[in-house]
């Protein structure tokens, strides 16, 4: 492990359409140079050119070899596995930095914090947003405030920072679950300590699964998967459907 490097580790499927862009950014060598950070991507096993991409672009490529589908929280260990940073920064590919420079200042600066992990506010591509997209992220963002406030550890998968040494402690990302497992994982986490809700920090997405889905059926989906983080209920969602 080094003691100053940031590890960013991005779990991909046929993602050759969006990965770019999110790579564009973080491949800037004076950020780079700058804030020291590897870039890795956990690859399930594209069909497309992300492979191909990836190898251009990342420090670090790890490709699942079984055959059967990947579960992401497989994916986003695996690609821990080959990282070497004190700082684990997770973001999906189909995600993307307000303000880059801003987002690295303040991830380097975590080493000090008091806090174990970190989480952001979260909204659609600005060019693609609709007025159902203010409502919602509105909504969920301040829902993920309350909730680490009263204590119950929460955060978007889409881009989640850990200190290396608390995700090994808590055991990492658990693969038994198909989805929810960003929510498992920030739940074990709060309960060690506190997870710092960041603001400031914007994270843009994509709504291709808002508009495949629509809000109801997104919310309904993340709620029985949240039980099943409790054990309330012993089932989940079978499978996180792809949507490119």
């Amino acid at each position: 492990m080094h003691t100053n490097l940031i590890s960013i580790i991005i779990p991909t499927l046929n993602e050759e359409k969006l990965l770019p862009k999110l790579l564009d950014q973080l491949n800037d060598q004076k950020l780079k140079s700058k804030f020291n950070y590897e870039i890795i991507v956990s690859d399930g096993g594209s069909k497309d050119n992300t492979i191909e991409i990836a190898k251009r672009y990342t420090d670090k490529i790890v490709i699942h070899q079984e055959n059967r589908r990947q579960k992401i929280s497989e994916g986003k260990n695996l690609g821990y596995r080959i990282s070497s940073g004190d700082l684990l920064v997770f973001i999906c590919a189909d995600c993307r930095l307000d303000n880059p420079e801003l987002f690295f200042d303040y991830v380097s600066s975590f080493r000090q914090s008091k806090y174990l992990a970190a989480t952001f506010w979260f909204d659609v591509f600005p060019e693609e947003k609709i007025w159902s997209d203010y409502l919602f992220h509105f909504f969920f963002n301040w829902l993920i405030k309350i909730l680490n406030f009263v204590g119950n550890g929460m955060g978007r998968g889409e881009c989640q920072v850990i200190k290396r040494n608390v995700f090994q402690e808590v055991g990492g990302f658990n693969e038994n679950l198909t989805a929810g497992e960003d929510y498992d994982l920030y739940t074990r986490i709060r309960r060690k300590g506190k997870i710092h809700v960041n603001f400031k920090i914007k994270i843009y997405e994509s709504p291709r699964r808002y508009r495949k889905f629509g809000y109801l059926r997104i919310l309904l989906m993340w709620f029985r998967n949240s039980l099943r983080v409790f054990n309330i209920v012993k089932t989940q969602v079978d499978e996180w459907k792809e949507v490119r």
